[in-house]
This record gives C-alpha cells, structure tokens and sequence, in this order.
C-alpha cells in the first residue's frame, strides 16, 4: 500500500481560538515552572507559539527578568496561557483562612 491521502485523515481543529490575541502581549508557563510575556505572532492547532519582544521572569538567585526578543514555544509544554492586560490576580478561595 501507498501513503494515506491527506483526505482519509480527519483534520485537527485547534484546541483554542488565538486569533483574538494576536499582537497582544500574553503570558506563558510551562511544565517545570518556567513563565515569560510576550506579543503573539502566530500559532498553530498544536499551541505552538511565536512570541515577539519575550522576557522571562527568573526567580534564582534572585527575582529578575531577561530579554529572549523572538521566540517559538512548544505547546506540549504549555500549562498556563493568559493575556496581559484585562486580567488580574484574585485571592486563592481554597486556602484556609485564619481566626
């Protein structure tokens, strides 16, 4: 037998619509801990990403940030994905609150 046609096989739809957040500053992070912000510039049915103007928050030895300017991120990696702006960090409901 020959290659499977590209029509016997059912296309992948995307897992998320990104299309709203193109050229809007995101913020990623990854399996392992790692987070970093920067402008969507494309992506694909998989969550690969291409971000532009990309920093990385570090936390060891100490908090601070560094500059990796155009960068494709793996989506397999990917954990948590968020805009920028219009979002805001609100209190954890589940942690137990002193009396």
């Amino acid at each position: 037998g020959g290659p499977a046609s590209s029509a016997e096989k059912p296309r992948r739809e995307a897992i998320l619509d990104l299309s709203k957040y193109v050229d809007e500053r995101i913020r990623v992070k990854f399996t392992g801990g790692r987070e970093v912000t920067g402008i969507l510039k494309g992506y694909d049915q998989l969550l690969n990403l291409v971000l532009d103007d990309v920093t990385e928050e570090l936390q060891f030895p100490e908090p601070h940030t560094r500059s990796l300017g155009l960068t494709v991120l793996r989506g397999p990696t990917i954990t948590v994905l968020n805009p920028v702006d219009g979002s805001e960090e609100i209190a954890n409901p589940f942690l137990p609150t002193e009396q």
